[in-house]
């Protein structure tokens, strides 16, 4: 833009009459020439730079691609591997029968843990609700959201619910 400026200015400010006035207009002309072919450089300069960045984030992309695809094989061969080995020989099917029911137990172990923490988080917040003056009819709506009545899910919910205040003692 200072290019162009630089350059319609002078014709319409100097006199052709005037020597120094023809050699300002000549030096305004050069110069504007000169801003423009700098700009044009200087945007070539960040074309190309965006271009390295774009290629250089689509190899990382690649790579990352690559990477996930080549570590999914892996593990792939790696559980072929392992189920031929465990078919092959009949002492490792043994092994396999015992791990799972190992694990069938311990899984069992940890819903029974987990039944227990749910009841104790139960009992704590019907303790917090009694603390506030709630009433059994106004906790089993705020736990179980149940209004009081004659039906089934009321039922059920009551029932849990002196389950739980008779076997914290």
């Amino acid at each position: 833009m200072s290019g162009v400026t630089l350059w319609l200015t002078p014709p319409f400010i100097f006199s052709r009459k005037i020597p120094l006035h023809n050699f300002i207009q000549g030096v305004a002309l050069v110069s504007g020439f000169a801003c423009c072919f700098e700009a044009r450089r200087c945007a070539l300069k960040v074309a190309r730079t965006e271009e390295f960045e774009a290629i250089k984030d689509a190899a990382v992309a690649t790579d990352v691609v690559d990477e996930i695809a080549t570590s999914a094989y892996v593990s792939e061969q790696q559980r072929r591997n392992e189920a031929e080995l465990l078919i092959a020989s009949d002492s490792n099917r043994e092994l396999l029968e015992r791990a799972l029911a190992l694990s069938s137990e311990e899984e069992e172990a940890e819903n029974v843990q987990l039944a227990q923490n749910a009841e104790n988080e139960l009992r704590e917040r019907i303790h917090q609700l009694q603390a506030r003056g709630y009433g059994k009819a106004k906790i089993i709506f705020e736990i179980w959201g149940i209004t009081k009545g004659g039906s089934e899910k009321y039922k059920a919910a009551e029932a849990e619910y002196k389950g739980l205040i008779e076997g914290e003692g």
